[in-house]
C-alpha cells in the first residue's frame, strides 16, 4: 500500500513538473502582452490593454493574421477532401500497394519540414509556378491530409462493414449509403481532423518560408519582428492570439475524438 501511495504521488509530481516544463513558456507569452513596459522582463510592470489596442490597428499584423486565417481554411478544405477519399479507398477496398499508400501518407507528416518546404519549392520551380498564396495553402495541405486521414481511417476501422452491406441489400446505391449511413457516422472524426488541420496549418512556419514568395502570414510576421524592439509588445500580442487559435480547434478535436489526438512531430 505504502509503495503503490508513493507511486501515485510520484507519478502526480512528474505530470505537475511536465506541464509546467510545457506551458509556463506559453503563460509567460500571455502576460507579456499586457505587460505596461512593452518589454519581455520579468516582473511587468503593470497591467495595460494597450498594446492590444495597437496590435488590433497595426494594418501588417492584420493583413498577417486574414493571411494565416484564410490559407489554413483552404488547406483545411483540401485536406478534408483529399484525406477523407485517402481513408475511404485504404479501409473499404483492397488493392495493390494499399499498405504502402498508408504508409506513405504518414511520412508526410513525420518528414522534417525544411525538407518538405524545400521539395515544394523546388517542385513549383520546375513547373514554373509563382509562390505566394496557393503554394503556401498547397505545402499546408500535404502535412494536413494525414491529420483528417489519421482520424477518418481510425473511425472507419471501428465502423462494421456490415451497415454499409446491409444498405447495399436494402437497395441503396453506392452514393445512398455514404450519405445515410458512412458519412454520418465518419463525420465527427472529419471535423476532428479538419479542426487539427487548420491549427497546424495557422502556425505553421518553415514549410510557409519556402512557398510564400511575398506573401507575409502571421507566423513570418512573428518571426522577422520578434528581434525588433519597438514591435515586442505586438509579437507578444500576435504571440497570444497564435496560442488561443491554436488550443481552442485542438480542444474541441479532443471532444470530438473522445480523447487524445494526434499532431505533427
Amino acid at each position: 500500500m505504502v509503495g503503490g501511495r508513493l507511486g501515485r504521488v510520484a507519478l502526480r509530481v512528474a505530470t505537475g513538473v511536465v506541464l509546467v516544463f510545457i506551458y509556463i513558456p506559453l503563460a509567460l507569452v500571455v502576460i507579456y502582452a499586457f505587460n505596461a513596459s512593452g518589454t519581455s522582463v520579468w516582473p511587468p510592470s503593470g497591467f495595460t490593454f494597450k498594446w492590444v489596442g495597437e496590435a488590433l490597428a497595426n494594418t501588417g499584423l492584420q493583413q498577417a493574421f486574414l493571411t494565416s486565417v484564410v490559407c489554413a481554411l483552404a488547406a483545411t478544405v483540401v485536406a478534408m477532401v483529399l484525406g477523407a477519399l485517402a481513408s475511404l479507398a485504404v479501409s473499404r477496398y483492397s488493392f495493390f500497394g494499399r499498405e504502402t499508400v498508408s504508409f506513405v501518407l504518414i511520412l508526410a507528416i513525420a518528414l522534417p519540414g525544411v525538407v518538405t518546404g524545400m521539395a515544394l519549392s523546388t517542385t513549383f520551380g520546375a513547373l514554373h509556378l509563382p509562390l505566394g498564396f496557393f503554394a503556401i495553402i498547397v505545402g499546408h495541405a500535404t502535412f494536413c491530409i494525414v491529420l483528417v486521414y489519421n482520424n477518418a481511417i481510425a473511425r472507419l476501422r471501428r465502423l462494421s462493414s456490415s451497415f454499409e452491406e446491409a444498405s447495399a441489400d436494402l437497395g441503396a446505391d453506392t452514393f445512398q449509403t455514404f450519405r445515410y449511413v458512412t458519412f454520418p457516422a465518419l463525420r465527427s472524426a472529419l471535423i476532428a481532423g479538419g479542426l487539427l488541420a487548420f491549427a497546424l496549418s495557422f502556425d505553421e512556419v518553415i514549410v510557409t518560408i519556402f512557398m510564400a514568395g511575398g506573401v507575409k502570414t502571421l507566423p513570418i510576421w512573428i518571426f522577422q519582428s520578434f528581434r525588433l524592439a519597438n514591435q515586442v509588445p505586438l509579437v507578444n500580442v500576435a504571440g497570444m492570439a497564435a496560442i488561443l487559435l491554436s488550443v481552442i480547434p485542438v480542444y474541441l478535436a479532443t471532444r470530438l475524438s473522445g480523447g487524445v489526438v494526434g499532431a505533427r512531430g
